[in-house]
């Protein structure tokens, strides 16, 4: 199956997208939207920043959020191969040689980095930050209540999307609103750590939203595979959700 036929070429997921390339704290960067108030900072799955789909979500939160949106290359410029990620064919790519160039360790430093220079390089009033897969452990870290800075938080919420490599810290560590998106059929995310999230968040008293996607399985928000039962529908209603969330929180 191609990548062409595997992903969304409905609702407004034709054309080109529509923003630009440029940088953001070194990182080269697509960037959707001109608001200079409010900023999302997405942090992209393993198809990564060059993806088209990625980049035609950013567009649309762009839109109809009405907020800047960065979709900066934390691989290094590494681009794997969007048909065998679609297809799922992991066992053709090297997926444990991609993780230990790009792991968590490797890349925490710069997504903090360019999170930090939203504000405070660019002078955004408010931030959000949406990951997908990879981007879940790194949305949950930018919202950790360590790191707010003289009282205000580096990000002001989150969304995250069928997240890997969240530990169980992650979760006990945050502090600002989280939304969480979740394909009832996820290794990456399992039964206890989706428990372990709700019970948590619940815990702590940080407000959430927890949405339930029944039938579907990890990467559906960004994949939309029509194909494959109810996986369009599934990235169409994450979309929107994420866009009620982004919008209540990112008013100026």
């Amino acid at each position: 199956m191609s990548f062409s036929k595997c992903c969304i070429t409905g609702f407004t997921w034709t054309g080109t997208p529509t923003g630009r390339e440029s940088t953001l704290a070194s990182n080269n960067t697509y960037i959707a939207g001109s608001n200079p108030d409010v900023a999302i900072l997405f942090i992209a799955d393993l198809f990564g920043w060059t993806f088209p789909n990625v980049r035609l979500l950013a567009d649309h939160f762009a839109r109809e959020i009405d907020a800047t949106v960065f979709v900066p290359d934390y691989f290094g410029g590494e681009i794997l191969d969007f048909d065998l990620i679609a297809a799922e064919k992991f066992d053709q790519l090297d997926l444990p040689g991609f993780i230990s160039r790009n792991g968590r360790e490797q890349r925490e430093a710069e997504i903090f980095e360019t999170a930090r220079a939203l504000k405070r390089d660019h002078g955004f009033k408010k931030v959000g930050a949406v990951g997908y897969c990879y981007g879940g452990w790194a949305s949950f870290r930018l919202g950790a209540r360590e790191h707010a800075e003289n009282g205000e938080a580096l990000v002001d919420v989150i969304s995250v999307g069928h997240p890997s490599l969240l530990t169980k810290k992650d979760i006990d560590e945050i502090g600002v609103p989280v939304q969480i998106l979740a394909p009832e059929i996820d290794s990456a995310y399992s039964g206890e750590m989706k428990s372990y999230t709700f019970e948590t968040l619940q815990r702590l008293k940080v407000v959430f939203d927890y949405q339930h996607f029944p039938g579907v399985v990890h990467a559906c928000f960004i994949r939309g595979d029509e194909n494959k039962e109810g996986e369009r529908e599934a990235m169409v209603r994450g979309k929107n959700a994420a866009v009620d969330w982004f919008r209540r929180y990112l008013k100026a």
